[in-house]
Order: C-alpha cells, then structure tokens, then sequence
C-alpha cells in the first residue's frame, strides 16, 4: 500500500468523512527539500471535510488528523491539511 493509500485509509476509518481527498503533490517539489527521487511520496495535500471535527479549533483539529496518521507523520516531508465540518 502506497503512503497516499495509507493516508486515505487511515484518516477515512478515524473521521468517517463526507468528503476526502488526499493527493501525493510530490512531482511539484523536484530539487526541492525533501523530495525523493525515487517514486515521490513526500509531499502530500488534504481536504477533508467530517462531522466528527464539530466544535474543534483548528489547532485541535490538526492534532486529530496528526494522531490518525500516527507514524507516517515522520515518513512525510509536507502535510498541507485543509479541514472543515
């Protein structure tokens, strides 16, 4: 399973999400910091939008999107998260 893949899993079981999507942006960034050459996957965008964020600060949020995902956090050079209800 891709790191992409993973993302999407993880965060469509922790969220049950009306609407998700998770795109690998890594081709952007060639020579770049932290890019990887070979097959990307380390520049990632989210839109995420789910009931369970009701009543969170953003900051909270983020944190909640950061616990899903748990140990791949460190595996990803960028995480662009946009997170809304």
């Amino acid at each position: 399973m891709t790191i992409r893949e993973t993302i999407y899993t993880r965060l469509q079981e922790a969220f049950d999400p009306r609407e998700l999507d998770v795109v690998d942006d890594s081709e952007s960034h060639r020579g770049h910091s932290g890019y990887r050459g070979e097959g990307g996957e380390s520049h990632f965008n989210v839109r995420i939008r789910a009931d369970a964020f009701a009543g969170q600060t953003r900051v909270a949020r983020h944190r909640a999107v950061h616990n899903a995902l748990g140990d791949l956090v460190p595996r990803i050079h960028a995480l662009a998260l946009d997170i809304d209800v």
